[in-house]
């Protein structure tokens, strides 16, 4: 797809053939869709709230204004999936959010809980000309420093194969893949007991009754939540 025509989907002057605007804010939900989506066929109107940490009429009124742009579909009691159009324009905000966040992370050397809220305010402001500055200066990367695929050039994605550490059996070791990327003081913790990508980690113990996991990385015995361990993935 020639860069123009990305930019202009991006910029919601096509999403279904009209002239309407896609906001920020909108193109912040298609993201957040998206991701869900990759977790659960249909997403609720209640989990996207929670994920944007807003209440959900807030989340239903932006669910129905994305409908109206031909950007998503919502059934009531069967949750929201993007079209065609919008699952485009949600690709393109996470192709420049991680190729940000990769970029902040090597060149500015900002750490990892730091890089998703600076992505944040710079994705929607970030040209086509300047994103395919970046990602040849990357190298062209494949991943960001959470873990996470970067969409391709022409928004096709590859989602290596994962699972929880909660699913590793004790003794078990395996390479750390991904990690929860938006928020900053949990990341904090991840980076100050090196449980992020590219570490081997080893469950030593699980507590019964879904008590705590003991994990070992870099030669260090932790204990976390069974929650915490669910949501950091390693190599399948």
């Amino acid at each position: 797809m020639d860069p123009g025509a990305r930019s202009r989907k991006l910029n919601g002057q096509e999403p279904n053939g009209g002239s309407a605007a896609v906001s920020d804010t909108a193109q912040d939900y298609l993201r957040e869709i998206y991701n869900l989506q990759a977790e659960n066929e249909r997403v609720s109107t209640t989990a996207l709230a929670r994920r944007m940490g807003v209440s959900p009429p807030s989340a239903s009124a932006m669910v129905k204004k994305l409908a109206a742009l031909g950007l998503a579909e919502h059934a009531l009691y069967r949750g929201v999936r993007l079209s065609e159009a919008g699952e485009r324009i949600a690709l393109e905000v996470l192709r420049h959010h991680r190729l940000l966040e990769l970029y902040l992370a090597q060149t500015l050397e900002i750490g990892i809980d730091e890089v998703h809220s600076e992505a944040d305010r710079l994705e929607h402001a970030l040209s086509e000309e300047l994103e395919s500055l970046i990602d040849e200066a990357l190298g062209r990367p494949t991943h960001d420093p959470h873990g996470h695929p970067i969409p391709s050039v022409r928004l096709k994605i590859e989602r290596p194969k994962t699972k929880p550490i909660t699913a590793l059996e004790p003794g078990e070791e395996a390479k750390v893949q991904t990690v929860p990327d938006g928020d900053g003081e949990l990341l904090g913790y991840l980076v100050s007991i090196s449980l992020v990508p590219g570490q081997i980690v080893t469950l030593v113990h699980a507590a019964p009754f879904h008590g705590p996991l003991t994990v070992r990385v870099n030669g260090r015995e932790t204990a976390i939540s069974v929650e915490l361990a669910g949501q950091v993935r390693v190599a399948a």
